[in-house]
């Protein structure tokens, strides 16, 4: 034993000792799966919050079930239900047993006795108030809904199910249609209704996140003798689908088509309006398709059941599948194009893989490239250079604009009969523009004015379509809407006239803001000039009503039945004399609303402070030689102060 002085304890050796500093880790590159970056960045899907996930999830599949029915030229029938699950059968669903709660104050909703007495007190008090207030004859309001204590970790859960008479799916393909995030049938140049590879996929990531149960699949596809029935989840970090069951089973009613069935988090009672909203405005937009919807639940009264009846057995054609636009393509587009090409040479891929390319213009295209190309060079030989070289060209070179024969519009036909059925107002006028163009991918605008109606608020009501689905939500950014609210001047009594505003907008590419596909940009000006001239057709309408009015009053004055005196009688004879006309009357009319949509224009660039249109550059001449002033600038105006 050590009895040297000198000698430490074991603590203070311990804290004398120096710290070796930790090797830090060496940073290991990770890599996320598309399934793994949807699912932390669900927003951007549609899948914000509860109630938002119940909403989309019933519109991508009521969606997906449109376009699998159109795709073989059969007339929708879908029926959506969605079932509400509560806590104790969801706990059953996952094989988990309820327990009470023993330690109530480890619970958030759990209220402490002081905080019930001032609550239970301040009951009573309003209580007191109302009764004196009863006594004394006064209005008595009613008494502030008592707010419940809920806690964080409540859920509501509900079974969204949505069945269709549709193309069906291969029984092999199912597994990674559900269970593969960016895989599907919607990625050629295409009108389509979804656009991301998502739609059910999303709605099983989030069945995954907010239950864990699996998405559940009957298919079944024509001259099939069986039907397809699947049960699979998806390994999120792989993103591929995780199997439960995928089996054949008897198809003894030959049906075809397919129905989804998905338990997932979600909140009815926020989202019920914006969910009959869409089915409504779906059954507006598609006549030709019937609709069953219903909501189920424990509390009878609670339970909805609506019918959207077809209307006709007209459909529009289905969407074809196009080329690109040379002008729209970039880098990318082009490399993958010749990798996936079965042209051998430079010619024949510019002929066959490009819209409004014949033979005589590849040519000239190929010459003008220069020296290190040639019409019969191996297109997949082409080097990154000579790529660029192309893409150069095809942004400088003039193309014919491409025509619109691959989209599939409404039809003004089919959208005036859905407004008449679902709003029944009392006029309805629609009109269905011709194909026009924006970066190289065609479009076409229809529109509708209604007025009056069933269940239509007092006021301007817009109702916002794209590639044939409704928009319900960033209304105020759109392009329909700014069109409406800034450009056009519908002088309407908002206390009494009903107005609706129908805009449906078809396109090989909807530029989208966001992959929500919530809204249309207002920066495209081509789409907001054939916006604004949809939304302008009531001025052929609104001419010959008038024009037949004025012609009926110059036969009347002309014929003394009924005399009029000064600019009336003027008016009347200009239009005995076809001075005035419908035309002219039309040309009027067009050049007081384009006057009105410019001063309204000025006026909002100049509130707002915003560089937009309408915007005129003014130039005045001076009287005198030059002088001496202030600048005062502003993006609407410039004012000089001269001393």
């Amino acid at each position: 034993m050590d009895t040297d002085g000198s000698s430490e304890s074991p603590v203070n050796a311990k804290k004398g000792r120096s710290k070796t500093p930790k090797k830090a880790k060496d940073s290991v590159l990770k890599q996320k799966s598309p399934a793994e970056f949807f699912a932390e960045n669900k927003n951007i899907a549609g899948f914000d919050n509860p109630g938002k996930s119940l909403y989309t999830t019933v519109r991508e599949l009521v969606e997906n079930s449109l376009d699998s029915a159109e795709s073989i030229s059969e007339l929708p029938v879908i029926e959506v239900t969605i079932e509400e699950i509560g806590k104790s059968k969801f706990n059953s669903m996952i094989g988990l047993v309820d327990r009470e709660r023993v330690d109530e104050a480890l619970y958030d909703d759990f209220e402490p006795a002081k905080a019930r007495e001032k609550r239970l007190a301040k009951e009573a008090r309003n209580q007191e108030i109302q009764a004196k207030n009863a006594a004394l004859g006064k209005k008595v309001k009613d008494p502030p809904a008592t707010k419940g204590i809920k806690g964080r970790g409540e859920a509501s859960f509900f079974r969204v199910t949505c069945k269709d008479n549709g193309r069906g799916m291969p029984h092999d393909d199912i597994p990674n249609m559900f269970g593969r995030v960016l895989s599907g049938t919607k990625y050629g140049l295409k009108q389509t209704r979804g656009k991301f590879g998502l739609g059910a996929k999303m709605a099983l990531i989030w069945s995954k996140m907010s239950t864990g149960l699996p998405i559940e699949i009957l298919s079944s596809m024509r001259g099939q003798s069986y039907i397809s029935f699947c049960r699979l989840d998806i390994d999120i970090h792989r993103n591929i689908p995780h199997i439960h069951v995928h089996e054949k089973r008897d198809d003894k009613e030959r049906w075809h088509g397919a129905e989804i069935q998905v338990v997932i988090e979600g909140n009815w009672t926020t989202y019920r309006s914006k969910i009959l909203h869409y089915m409504r405005q779906m059954a507006v937009i598609t006549p030709y398709a019937q609709f069953l919807f219903k909501f189920v639940s424990d509390a009878t009264d609670k339970n909805v059941t609506i019918r959207f009846s077809r209307r006709t057995n007209i459909m529009p054609p289905v969407p074809l599948e196009t080329k690109h636009h040379p002008s729209a393509v970039d880098l990318l587009l082009i490399k993958r194009l010749i990798a996936d090409t079965s042209k051998q040479n430079l010619l024949q891929f510019l002929q066959h893989e490009f819209v409004n390319i014949g033979k005589p213009y590849a040519e000239r295209l190929i010459g003008e490239m220069g020296p290190d190309f040639s019409q019969k060079m191996a297109v997949k030989s082409l080097t990154s250079q000579q790529i660029v070289r192309i893409h150069q060209l095809f942004r400088q070179a003039k193309f014919d604009d491409p025509s619109g024969n691959c989209l599939s519009p409404a039809g003004e036909y089919n959208l005036r009969l859905g407004i008449i059925k679902e709003l029944h107002p009392d006029m309805v006028a629609t009109y269905s523009g011709s194909p026009q163009v924006f970066e190289g991918h065609p479009f076409i605008v229809e529109s509708g004015v209604s007025l009056g109606g069933k269940d239509v608020k007092q006021g301007l009501n817009i109702f916002r379509f794209a590639n044939r689905i409704p928009l319900l939500f960033e209304q105020g950014a759109d392009v329909v809407t700014r069109t409406a609210l800034k450009r056009i001047n519908y002088k309407i009594n908002q206390t009494q006239d009903k107005i609706g505003v129908f805009v449906s907008i078809v396109s090989t590419k909807i530029p989208f803001k966001g992959t929500g596909k919530e809204y249309i940009g207002d920066d495209i000006s081509e789409i907001a000039t054939a916006v604004k001239v949809g939304g302008l057709q009531y001025i052929p309408d609104a001419t010959g009503a008038i024009y037949d009015v004025l012609r009926e009053m110059a036969h009347q004055h002309a014929s003394k039945r009924k005399r009029y005196e000064g600019e009336d009688a003027e008016i009347l004879r200009k239009v005995s004399a076809r001075l005035i006309t419908k035309e002219t009357l039309k040309e009027k009319l067009t050049q007081h609303v384009e006057q009105v949509d410019y001063e309204m224009g000025l006026e909002y660039a100049t509130q707002s402070g915003v560089s937009e249109e309408p915007r005129e550059a003014i130039y005045i001449q001076e009287l005198e030689g030059a002088h001496d002033f202030i600048e005062f600038q502003s993006p609407a105006f410039v004012f000089r102060l001269f001393r």
